[in-house]
């Protein structure tokens, strides 16, 4: 599986010093074939007619997700208008199987991303905090516009769960890149 990751030189400011492994934005997007709860899959990293917001939530355990995708189904229409959304975590058939009976969301819900493929998209990975939490590692949230023809537009992504795009801000940068056609940024 490709990955859309790029190593940038080491950098040190004031004695802190890190690599800094990021999302290749401008590169194709691996392809996931990943698995939808009602059955079927959804694809991405292959050429569509549309775009595709591709939002990576920590899963059953997190209630900030929750709220997150309660406001995304909320706003679903205005998204969907100008893209498609679709939703993956880390879980199992039955845990997503049960967020959407709790929730109905109206999103296409999918599960089962592999930590291989939390890393080709350049996701931060969790261990459990305990069993209470959940048994297996898991992505921490991420959201990705994907331009048509299967390349990465925008990234944003986060190693914690309190750190989530604002959905109205980013609904209106999105449409505003699809209508205009405007050119991938921090590819300097």
């Amino acid at each position: 599986m490709a990955s859309i990751q790029a190593t940038y030189p080491q950098s040190t400011f004031e004695g802190f010093s890190m690599t800094l492994p990021r999302p290749n934005v401008n590169a194709p997007v691996p392809t996931l074939n990943l698995p939808k709860i009602d059955g079927g899959s959804v694809q991405i990293g292959v050429p569509k007619d549309r775009w595709t917001m591709l939002f990576v939530y920590r899963g059953k355990h997190c209630p900030r997700c929750k709220r997150f995708l309660n406001k995304l189904d909320a706003a679903l229409s205005d998204w969907t208008a100008a893209m498609d959304v679709v939703v993956v975590s880390a879980d199992t058939e039955e845990k997503a199987k049960a967020d959407q009976a709790e929730f109905s969301w109206n999103f296409d819900l999918c599960y089962g991303l592999t930590e291989n493929q939390m890393r080709a998209l350049g996701l931060y990975v969790s261990d459990p905090l305990s069993e209470a939490e959940t048994s297996d590692r898991f992505a921490e949230p991420g959201a990705f516009g994907i331009r048509p023809d299967g390349t990465l537009m925008l990234v944003d992504i986060s190693n914690g769960p309190a750190a989530r795009p604002d959905l109205e801000e980013l609904l209106d940068g999105m449409i505003f890149n699809i209508n205009n056609d405007r050119p991938t940024r921090g590819t300097a």
